[in-house]
């Protein structure tokens, strides 16, 4: 029996198949430990290290326009909205979404998937150019060479939840496309709580971010997509049907977990998205993703990440395989 190496964060939907207990029919599944696990997507990128991976989705689109032998499977092991990710710096005096041009606002590399959507919405939803705001980084981008000129590299080390709550940043995004982390996933990574909101403290760019993100869903259909699942090429090429083996696999992952879990508790943020969605809070496949999928790659085609030849055909970014909706 073949094996096969696999890297995976730790959403319970997914540790069945970690645990055994759903399998990839004719392989033996390796389980490898990394964490944080956005260090697995530099290395899986970089140097094909692994056989199966969760990458970030935008870094996916980005290996593939590089050639860089690596075939996806549309399973989308996590999702969120992103209308309270931008938390203003105290005295920033930032009041409207177009009050961010001219401003310097923190993220950890320009290319992470979180910044796409944000600018993506800023833009399309907002009206905001931006362009016209400085985007502080303080970590490389899995693949380099796209960031524009407007793109300014953090050189004293501190983390950017310190520039926010010193104001010398007017805006940061939260989690760990920016304030809520500290250090570079290659040379370890430690957990920093964001900066609270208060009197004293950041507050939201949205105050009601929840009811704009929801509303942005039923306006638009796009639910922001999060890491996908990655194959080193080699392998589909070997093996044709891997591909409908592994999402099988994903596939009864889930259900085991739902079967157990029904309400989605194990995740309080996922269970809140199942009650805002009114629907499956992870949904596999094609079909029920294609507005997210084209709304991912307009955003990174917009932002200068993709070259315009970029196919924009959904089914075109994964493996051939049979991916019924999951």
């Amino acid at each position: 029996m073949d094996k096969l190496t696999v890297v995976l964060g730790d959403f319970p939907h997914a540790q069945p198949l970690l645990h055994g207990d759903a399998s990839v029919d004719g392989y033996l599944l390796e389980p490898v430990e990394v964490k944080p696990v956005i260090g697995a997507y530099r290395r899986m990128i970089r140097d094909l290290e692994f056989d199966v991976c969760e990458l970030a989705p935008v870094s996916y689109l980005m290996a593939r326009q590089e050639g860089i032998p690596l075939t996806a499977i549309p399973v989308f092991l996590n999702r969120r909205f992103h209308h309270g990710d931008v938390q203003c710096a105290t005295h920033s005096g930032i009041r409207v979404p177009r009050d961010l041009e001219g401003r310097r606002v923190g993220v950890r590399a320009y290319t992470v998937s979180t910044a796409v959507w944000v600018r993506g919405v800023l833009r399309e939803q907002y009206g905001v150019d931006t362009d016209k705001i400085t985007w502080v980084v303080d970590d490389d981008d899995h693949i380099e060479g796209r960031a524009p000129a407007n793109v300014e590299r953090v050189t004293d080390g501190r983390s950017l939840g310190e520039l926010l709550r010193a104001g010398e940043i007017d805006a940061a995004l939260t989690g760990n496309a920016g304030t809520g982390r500290a250090g570079s996933p290659r040379a370890g990574w430690t957990a920093a709580t964001d900066p609270q909101s208060g009197d004293d403290g950041p507050y939201p760019l949205f105050a009601e971010a929840d009811t704009l993100a929801v509303d942005y869903y039923l306006r638009t259909g796009v639910y922001p997509l999060h890491s996908l699942i990655s194959v080193r090429s080699e392998l589909l090429e070997r093996d044709p049907n891997l591909s409908t083996k592994l999402y099988a696999a994903f596939t009864e992952s889930k259900q085991r977990h739902l079967a157990a879990q029904p309400d989605w508790s194990a995740v309080p943020r996922l269970a809140r998205q199942q009650r805002q969605i009114g629907g499956d809070p992870v949904p596999y496949g094609i079909a029920d993703n294609e507005s997210s999928l084209n709304a991912m790659v307009r955003f990174s085609l917009q932002q200068g990440l993709l070259d315009p030849a970029f196919p924009t055909d959904a089914r075109s970014l994964f493996a051939e395989g049979d991916y019924p909706d999951a």
